[in-house]
């Protein structure tokens, strides 16, 4: 296997395997032959690239011989029938397309139908996030099929087992092919009721990748920019949904300040303390404009919008002092009526800190701390030291940064609480 063949390859399949699993499995009908038969063709092109070179329809040429695979597994599972010669005829008119050389006047050839390409994405994210699958098979079957990655970045990324990820998926195939999940989009009355499900998956994908749960590194960026390829993509064949537009305005805004939020050692870095120079200005500048359209579209801002909303202020502050705060507030008030939970109303308390106080914040944590509503997370005494802190409470403050780094399971997070703690006189 010569190192040019398998770049090539790697390359390839970063950029389209979603478009080839896609086709794949609306040709055969059948979502995990797909992917397998998709695989194969990767372990055949690493060797005949290395002897032949690199086809020039390089796409072609993995279709047509993932085709063939899956027409040898049909072979295999039943003699020559319907199905089997269906896919054989097809066969032959790219068949053309398995050389190392494209013949003249047929660059542009594809087999597969250009008009039916952003339908097979779009499927099969829809698949892949599937309600009848658990969240977290939902996220490692989302990265594998439609972001490319290998079982070992999917658990490099989760800090999980390669065995455990490609159990997940593993079981996720066989849960879609036991439910007869088609590979189709779902009705256009249901499509709206499940998109939710596929942006919460990108969400977590994000989340993880800008702000680590565990391991030594704050950032994840690797992660947080497949969430935020894959939200474009999904804008892109969902143009009329406002809720892609701001998920994806959302991730351009958070990932803007990846940058300054680490420093020269991987330390984090707080926002008052960001260098805003080193913010990217050309995704605040995506950001912003995805987050108009989402408003254009005339519906609302939802969940995700609201959040991009959020991010907005920030992103366009030259300040932690001169950001918005109050407008701040009015958006995690707006958030917490639509999509309540026990993060929202704590990041109301920080704005609702920096806009009217720290003893008015204290009571909204004090509140949930009572209610016992974020169990077990670093958050909670994380904001509630803070507060102590603005409020000359320095003994109860260092107590409660000291929890917080004892729950926080990020090296990077926890260092900065210790730190905090140690600070205090």
């Amino acid at each position: 296997m010569s190192e040019p063949a398998r770049r090539a390859v790697e390359a390839v399949w970063r950029i389209e395997s979603a478009r080839i699993v896609g086709a794949l499995a609306r040709y055969t009908g059948d979502f995990e032959l797909a992917e397998d038969v998709a695989q194969e063709a990767l372990a055949e092109a690493l060797v005949s690239w290395s002897r032949d070179g690199a086809p020039d329809n390089p796409v072609g040429w993995l279709l047509a011989t993932a085709r063939r695979r899956a027409i040898d597994s049909f072979r295999r599972r039943s003699a020559r029938d319907d199905r089997y010669a269906s896919l054989a005829g097809q066969l032959t008119e790219g068949e053309a397309a398995t050389g190392a050389v494209t013949p003249a006047g047929r660059a542009d050839d594809l087999p597969w139908d250009p008009d039916r390409i952003d339908d097979d994405i779009l499927a099969l994210m829809f698949v892949a996030c599937h309600p009848v699958l658990a969240p977290e098979a939902r996220v490692a079957l989302t990265l594998r099929t439609v972001g490319g990655l290998t079982s070992e970045e999917i658990a490099r990324a989760f800090l999980v087992p390669v065995p455990t990820v490609q159990a997940r998926i593993t079981r996720a195939k066989k849960t879609i092919a036991a439910a007869k999940v088609p590979f189709e989009l779902p009705p256009a009355g249901e499509r709206r009721e499940r998109l939710g499900g596929v942006l919460s998956v990108l969400y977590v994908i994000f989340t993880e990748g800008s702000t680590a749960t565990a391991g030594d590194n704050l950032l994840r960026p690797d992660l947080a920019y497949e969430a935020i390829r894959l939200a474009r993509m999904l804008a892109a064949v969902l143009p009329g949904e406002p809720e892609v537009y701001g998920l994806q305005a959302l991730f351009e805004l958070t990932a803007a300040r990846f940058p300054a939020r680490t420093g020269p050692d991987g330390e984090a870095v707080l926002l008052e303390d960001q260098d805003r120079r080193l913010w990217d200005r050309s995704a605040i500048r995506r950001g912003i404009a995805a987050l108009g359209t989402a408003s254009d579209l005339g519906r609302g801002l939802g969940p995700y919008g609201l959040q991009a909303g959020i991010a907005a202020c920030h992103a366009t502050a030259a300040s932690v002092g001169e950001t918005d705060w109050d407008h701040v507030v009015l958006l995690y008030e707006a958030l917490g009526r639509i999509a309540p939970s026990p993060v929202v109303e704590l990041n109301r308390a920080v704005a609702v800190a920096m806009a009217s106080g720290p003893q008015r914040a204290l009571s909204i944590v004090d509140e949930l701390v009572a209610t016992d509503r974020l169990p077990g997370s670093h958050l909670l005494p994380g904001v509630r030291g803070e507060l102590l802190i603005r409020l000359g409470r320095t003994a109860e403050a260092r107590k409660e940064l000291e929890l917080a780094a004892r729950l926080c399971h990020n090296a990077r997070e926890r260092a900065v609480l210790l730190r905090k703690a140690a600070a205090l006189p």
